[in-house]
């Protein structure tokens, strides 16, 4: 998926930082000419009246779309602005890449799926995570048009090929773990790793089944194909995986979490203020807060659908962490072979900072 896709090595970090800090997705870049005629004045009515000092902030993930809407939301809502943050949001090719730039220095914060944050954990990454953003994977199973009267679920895709963006990746390890749920021999299943487009690839029966996101996946049940389990619905998730299932969250790193803990704890104020705040908000102001840059090619109309249908799933009305829809990451990742080693939570999440 997305949020997890192209594991990029230390030395293609700075190109890759370099590129996000002035590419078209950039939200520094695409704010820079407005920002300019934002004095004190400005700062002054956006926050009642009184001009304030602003810190500023940067804040790296990837560009998966319904992953930044939170954070998109809290800036243009002017929510972290009211915590006295000037918050750059840094867009990278992936959550490993914000990952990287976070452990490597290049920004304060990553906000990443827990999958990357435990890997990064695991391989020696001083991090800890303080706040959570997504409760849910964005991802659904589903099954190509032309393969729909084969596959009736999960535990008849043995002997079949499934797509996903790539091996070990957040939408891989649940798949391995959605195969043992089932009884299924992964073994009989041939994973073809595509990248986070593989719509066109299910869509023409190139693989029998895939882990897509939306709008793919609205579109996949547009040209006939059908849904085994959607991991964006909470009753789904609920059903198939015990509850929520962490996903997107911020880090810091751990040497500076003393520091920065006043920071740390205004920039989950501003966030939990913009989670309240999008869920009732009017979908069109959800629209307007993001670059339009995000869905390029794409229909607005589709995004609006999307969003009424799953905020209420995909995100959480606290930042704070909850321990269980971690612990059932990591024993996903367990199972699935991709961790072999015990993840000690306690030192990982730092639940001081937004008490639950």
């Amino acid at each position: 998926m997305t949020c997890c896709h192209e594991k990029l090595e230390p030395k293609k970090l700075d190109l890759l930082i370099e590129r996000a800090a002035t590419g078209p997705l950039s939200r520094r870049s695409l704010l820079k000419g407005a920002g300019s005629a934002v004095g004190a004045a400005g700062i002054a009515a956006a926050t009642g009246g009184v001009a304030r000092a602003q810190t500023p902030v940067q804040i790296a993930f990837c560009s998966q779309l319904l992953c930044v809407v939170p954070y998109e939301v809290t800036r243009a809502q002017n929510f972290f602005l009211n915590e006295g943050l000037d918050v750059e949001l840094v867009y990278t090719r992936g959550g490993n890449a914000a990952m990287q730039a976070l452990i490597g220095g290049a920004v304060d914060y990553a906000a990443t799926s827990f999958d990357v944050a435990v890997q990064a954990f695991v391989k020696g990454g001083e991090i800890r995570r303080f706040a959570t953003t997504g409760r849910l994977p964005l991802f659904a199973l589903a099954v190509a048009p032309g393969k729909v009267g084969e596959i009736a679920d999960v535990k008849t895709l043995e002997g079949t090929t499934v797509g996903i963006s790539a091996l070990g990746n957040a939408d891989h390890t649940l798949m391995l773990f959605l195969l043992q749920q089932a009884g299924a021999d992964a073994a009989t299943v041939e994973f073809a790793a595509l990248g986070p487009n593989l719509f066109e690839a299910l869509r023409r029966g190139q693989v029998d089944a895939g882990m897509v996101q939306e709008p793919a996946l609205s579109l996949i049940l547009a040209a006939g194909g059908k849904v085994l389990f959607n991991a964006m619905d909470i009753d789904d998730a609920t059903e198939h995986l015990g509850g929520p299932y962490e996903f997107m969250g911020v880090a810091v790193r751990a040497g500076e979490r003393d520091e920065r803990l006043e920071e740390m704890r205004k920039v989950a104020r501003g966030l939990e203020a913009g989670l309240k705040y999008q869920r009732e908000a009017p979908i069109e102001t959800i629209r307007e807060s993001l670059p339009p840059e995000l869905l390029a090619g794409g229909d607005w109309g589709d995004f609006d659908k999307i969003i009424a249908q799953y905020r209420g799933s995909l995100y959480p009305e606290s930042v704070a962490i909850d321990v269980a829809a971690c612990q059932r990451v990591v024993d996903s990742l367990t199972l699935s072979g991709v961790l072999t080693e015990p993840v000690d939570l306690s030192v990982l999440l730092d639940t001081e900072v937004v008490p639950a």
